[in-house]
């Protein structure tokens, strides 16, 4: 019996994902729970399990599509009662579209000897419904027939028999530089290899184990390196770069289109609809951080921080914390449908992070009761994490209040933008040596300059200014942190 796995909603009722790898092919078997493809949502890549034990009979939709949360993304043959699956089963011979799918209502319900492995399976009642996407359709014998568009079981066109068997791709896959057999590379090579129209399998890898690097996919271009820039808000990485991922543009072409999904998508979307509803607010303050940098090299020295990264931000942090212990208003967002303020506790506190995805803001639950080196343990795991690609939804949601490290980067000051649902975010400038004047005299100190964007509609200017001032002055003086915790 061919049963359908309908991408899941994976969390924080998101209504889309990106194909980013399948983990099968046509005629593997499966059992339950085991990672059968790999997502991208707007705030993460996710692994999903099979929720059925069975014979792969057919992949819906190919790698590198967008595809609605409810749509039909594999077609698994499962057992029934007293038969097992043949582990050399072959794909299942093309067939019409009726007698092939099973009736949505018959297919959606899960097994119920299964374990739920999933936030969430199919579109959640109440959701809100969006405009069918133009473009390419998704399911399988929905595409016009001709003799270069293969029906389930049949091989991509241009792959032969060592193609994805089964697999239906769009209209023009051929073109689309998807490998014919499977290559090592990551997902993002992956996806630059398809923009630019390459086949890896074609090529040799000059990456770990022979994987496939993305100076491989642009050496074979034929294209120079594009212009790259650093990938992380918390601390620049050496040697560490991003390659944007261009669409080929005909000869002589003035411009190239990268297309936008995944993390940027939604961050464009969230930075518009946050700079459109809240009125924003930015105050600046420089702060002699002298003091701070000693704290800093005297805590690496401490066995408690032990093996654990100490950086300026680590203070900068704490400060804010405590700060958002002395003002609670500013850890709060505001309900429009209800009109009201929502004064949040815990504090979850984001870092800002640039990750070869996007800009990523996972955030450490409850920050304000940890202990310095419990603080720094937990940004350090959780930069780590999202820079490494590995941030789940779960990481990403549920932020009060975040820090931007801009510094790392030599600027000086920014105003940056809230993120939805949040009425602070706090811009940490780099620290330089500046010409000061301590007790009447000329000095030169570490200076860094601090600037403090709030929602106008809940914070006033007295409320952030004393926000401001106070982190501003336990960085000048670290023991005041002692003394206002």
């Amino acid at each position: 019996m061919n049963k359908e796995f309908r991408l899941p909603d994976v969390g924080e009722g998101l209504t889309e994902a990106d194909i980013v790898s399948w983990h099968v092919k046509p005629g593997d078997t499966v059992t339950i729970n085991q990672v059968i493809v790999e997502i991208e949502t707007a705030k993460a890549v996710v692994e999903l399990p099979s929720p059925y034990a069975g014979t792969v009979a057919a992949l819906l939709v190919a790698e590198g599509q967008t595809v609605d949360v409810g749509i039909p993304i594999i077609t698994i043959d499962v057992p029934v009662a007293g038969e097992a699956p043949a582990a050399d089963a072959a794909p299942p011979e093309a067939e019409p579209e009726a007698q092939q799918r099973p009736p949505a209502a018959a297919a959606a319900p899960a097994p119920p000897a299964r374990q739920p492995v999933l936030v969430g399976y199919g579109v959640k009642p109440g959701s809100t419904s969006r405009r069918p996407r133009k473009g390419a359709p998704t399911r399988p014998g929905s595409y016009p027939a001709s003799p270069a568009t293969p029906v389930n079981g049949g091989p991509l066109p241009g792959t032969g028999p060592a193609g994805p068997a089964g697999l239906v791709p769009p209209p023009g896959a051929a073109s689309l530089g998807r490998p014919s057999t499977t290559r090592l590379a990551k997902p993002p090579v992956r996806r630059l290899a398809r923009d630019l129209g390459i086949d890896l399998a074609g090529l040799t890898g000059s990456g770990p184990e022979g994987s496939v690097t993305k100076e491989d996919v642009q050496k074979a271009a034929g294209e120079a390196t594009v212009r790259s820039t650093p990938r992380s808000f918390e601390e620049p990485r050496a040697g560490s770069h991003a390659v944007a991922e261009l669409s080929p543009a005909a000869p002589g072409a003035s411009q190239e289109r990268i297309p936008v999904r995944g993390v940027r998508k939604h961050t464009a979307a969230a930075m518009v609809a946050s700079a459109f509803t809240a009125p924003h607010v930015t105050e600046f303050l420089q702060v002699d951080v002298t003091e701070t940098m000693a704290a800093v090299r005297r805590a690496r020295e401490l066995p408690e921080f032990a093996g654990v990264k100490v950086s300026p931000l680590l203070f900068v942090a704490k400060a804010l914390l405590v700060a958002v212990r002395r003002h609670p208003m500013i850890n709060s967002s505001w309900d429009e449908a209800a009109q009201e303020i929502v004064v949040k506790r815990p504090v979850n506190l984001g870092i800002a992070v640039a990750a070869e995805r996007g800009l990523l803001v996972p955030n450490v639950k409850g920050a304000d009761a940890l202990a310095l080196a419990d603080l720094a343990r937990a940004l350090d795991a959780m930069a780590s994490t999202a820079r490494a690609g590995k941030a789940t939804p779960e990481d990403l949601a549920g932020g009060t209040i975040t820090i931007t490290n801009v510094g790392v980067f030599g600027v000086d000051a920014g105003t940056p933008i809230l993120l939805p649902g949040e009425a602070a975010i706090l811009a940490f400038g780099q620290v330089r040596d500046l010409p000061w004047v301590v007790d009447g005299a000329l000095a030169v100190r570490k200076v860094t300059t601090l600037s403090l964007s709030f929602d106008h509609r809940i914070v006033d200017g007295e409320l952030g200014s004393a926000v401001l001032r106070d982190v501003g002055s336990m960085l000048q003086d670290p023991v005041r942190m002692l003394a206002w915790s």
